[in-house]
């Protein structure tokens, strides 16, 4: 049976909102790097981000055995690398390139306890598009190799929260979001005061901090509790699939970040295989929003 187009609309559009909150959140914290580093602008983000959530979502009233306990702690942690890792790629690789480059992992994920015919296409253009992106000579303009190196490493991360974020989650929703920020800021936080030192509490710096505390955690998260369970789980993996996109025109409209048309085509390949895994897929899972 179909949904009402009235029933769905809502949803996707908050699920959208979602996305382009993560990729104007992602070009302010790029722009307070020179300030505060890629550490720095991490630690801001997920201590305001914590207290943001802390606040909406109140989960001390929780009441978890000590397995959701260690379940939550790992999702945290996943979360604080994903983010942290993800923000030092951004460093020396276009805002486009890294979000693609993350999507491996989610794509691995999803794809891992697969054996139909169908995946391998899904398998052969992601491939495609991951070699098309590596620093092997192929594209015109030669990436970074940490900086790939470490989008990567946030994809790998972005699973793990995936994994565990399925689990936390399932029972107490956005109170698991708001916990798991807490674990990751307090990881987080202490490498980013070594590396910012009386920076990171400089006045002049907060406004844009809490920018991207709402931008790229409080707003979306919050948008994303809303609209997740309203959708089909495919449905959900499709749009997910738009995250590219949106990540490499925002970089080229508000960074300047201008890509080769075969980066283009690479992340085009990303997407479609995203895509394409998300709406063949037997029992489709959403991907939970990234960084």
């Amino acid at each position: 049976m179909r949904l009402k187009t009235d029933t769905v609309a809502a949803p996707i559009a908050g699920l959208i909102a979602a996305m382009v909150c993560f990729q104007l959140g992602a070009v302010i914290a790029k722009g307070m790097f020179p300030v505060v580093g890629a550490a720095g602008t991490t630690a801001l983000r997920m201590a305001l981000a914590s207290l943001m959530l802390l606040a909406a979502w109140r989960p001390w009233r929780m009441r978890l055995s000590a397995r959701e306990l260690r379940v939550i702690v790992a999702y945290g942690l996943a979360m604080g690398c994903m983010n942290f890792c993800f923000y030092l790629s951004l460093r020396s690789i276009p805002l486009g390139i890294a979000v693609a480059l993350e999507f491996a992992g989610p794509l691995a994920l999803a794809m891992a306890a697969s054996r139909r015919a169908v995946d391998f296409v899904w398998i052969l253009m992601a491939a495609i598009g991951l070699l098309a992106l590596l620093p092997l000579g192929l594209g015109s303009k030669p990436l970074d190799t940490a900086g790939v190196g470490y989008a990567l490493a946030a994809g790998a991360c972005w699973a793990l929260y995936i994994y565990f974020g399925r689990k936390a989650g399932a029972r107490h929703g956005g109170q698991t979001t708001a916990l798991g920020m807490v674990v990751g800021a307090i990881v987080i936080v202490p490498i980013g005061a070594v590396q910012a030192g009386g920076q990171l509490l400089s006045p002049a710096i907060l406004p844009s901090a809490l920018a991207v505390a709402l931008l790229s955690s409080a707003v979306p998260y919050s948008l994303e509790m809303l609209a997740m369970p309203r959708l089909p789980t495919r449905t959900v993996g499709v749009l997910m699939s738009l995250d590219p996109a949106l990540g490499a025109l925002s970089g080229l409209c508000f960074l300047g970040e201008r890509l080769s048309w075969i980066q283009w085509v690479a992340i085009a390949s990303i997407m479609v295989a995203s895509a394409g895994s998300a709406a063949t897929s037997r029992d489709a899972v959403p991907q939970l929003l990234p960084d």
